[in-house]
């Protein structure tokens, strides 16, 4: 993969110049091209001028790269992107933000801090804090915002970091504590990243899960899902449930349709790079009563309440498009993303996720 810097361009002016040299544009990511005629295949990623091409014919891109788009700029071999760095080794590609990380460890004044092993306390009551509001909450802010772009490649900070950014309006002292603790366990491990097995599969597993009403002051849930291909994780997110659930069935069972929805987007962006998936993918939950509610169509007393839109599970199952599994608790691997772990079972979670860290500890 090669990385080149593109002039200023108008977006449309640049679609139509790929559109005319062959390549076709993804529709389920508007900024991913392809090209594939005669056995060749090639692949292009494009945000605003920054941009990354790769595929299985290097003559190809040779022939790509001399064609002049403007001023365009061969920056070769792609090592740093958006603020991501890439490697590549004979175990396989290795994403991290390490420099990123050392940028806001040493703004914050932490290089020599004593590093923490998980980045929150297990039990924190972050959202009923009482302490002193802060004087200067832009700090606060810029922090957050900053931490937030760091789950691109660390996912095991993105239930921490989705606490902290709920207090962006009246942060705390006990909030501006807790952000200072995400930056001193990053300390610890400031290049740990996301390997890309070489001799991986490329298979599509999904875990979901919830915390019902974990939120105190509305009793709104969380959920948390990670989308697997082959041992690594490629998509994941937690959020906070738009309506109250009134069981953790609910709960949960909200979690798997939003899983749902993102499986079905990750194969149709897979098709776009040549990588079909016939068979159904593995939708891991650790609820036996909303596995049932997936699978058995007859009409309960108990689950009428339950929105339509909510069924799209069942749909997809139906298609051949997932199949349901259960998982026990203490396997189930979102549970990073919708709780404040101890330092065991973190660390356990992160050995199972392929989240490492290649660099030596600063």
């Amino acid at each position: 993969m090669d990385c080149v810097k593109l002039p200023d361009v108008g977006s449309r002016s640049l679609t139509t110049a790929l559109i005319q040299f062959g390549f076709v544009q993804s529709y389920p990511d508007y900024s991913l091209f392809t090209y594939c005629k005669h056995n060749v295949r090639l692949h292009m990623l494009i945000y605003v001028d920054d941009l990354i091409i790769g595929g299985n014919d290097t003559a190809a891109i040779v022939k790509f790269k001399s064609i002049s788009i403007g001023a365009s700029i061969y920056l070769g071999p792609l090592k740093y992107f958006l603020g991501i760095e890439v490697a590549h080794g004979p175990e396989g590609i290795f994403l991290s933000q390490r420099k990123y990380a050392l940028d806001i460890i040493s703004k914050c004044g932490f290089l020599g801090a004593k590093p923490t092993s998980v980045p929150i306390e297990q039990n924190h009551h972050l959202a009923l804090a009482k302490g002193t509001l802060m004087e200067n909450p832009n700090r606060y802010r810029r922090l957050v915002g900053r931490l937030i772009y760091l789950t691109i490649t660390r996912p095991e900070l993105c239930y921490c970091i989705h606490i902290l950014a709920q207090f962006m309006q009246s942060p705390r002292q006990e909030h501006w504590d807790a952000a200072l603790r995400v930056v001193r366990y990053m300390k610890g491990y400031p290049g740990q990243g996301l390997l890309f097995c070489s001799d991986s599969d490329l298979r599509l597993y999904a875990y979901c899960d919830s915390d019902w009403a974990s939120f105190p002051l509305t009793r709104r849930s969380l959920i948390g899902y990670f989308v697997l291909l082959g041992q690594t994780p490629v998509s994941w997110k937690t959020k906070k449930q738009h309506t109250m659930s009134r069981s953790s069935t609910k709960a949960e069972y909200r979690s798997m349709v939003t899983t749902s929805c993102e499986l079905k987007w990750m194969k149709k962006l897979l098709l776009s790079f040549g990588v079909a998936h016939d068979e159904p993918a593995r939708l891991y939950c650790d609820n036996q009563v909303a596995l049932h509610i997936v699978v058995n169509l007859v009409f309960h007393e108990r689950t009428k309440h339950i929105e339509v839109n909510c069924h799209f599970v069942r749909d997809e199952l139906q298609r051949g498009n997932i199949v349901t599994c259960h998982v026990r608790t203490t396997e189930q691997l979102a549970d990073i993303l919708t709780k404040a772990l101890g330092k065991e079972k973190f660390a356990y979670f992160l050995g199972k996720l392929g989240i490492r860290n290649l660099h030596t500890p600063i």
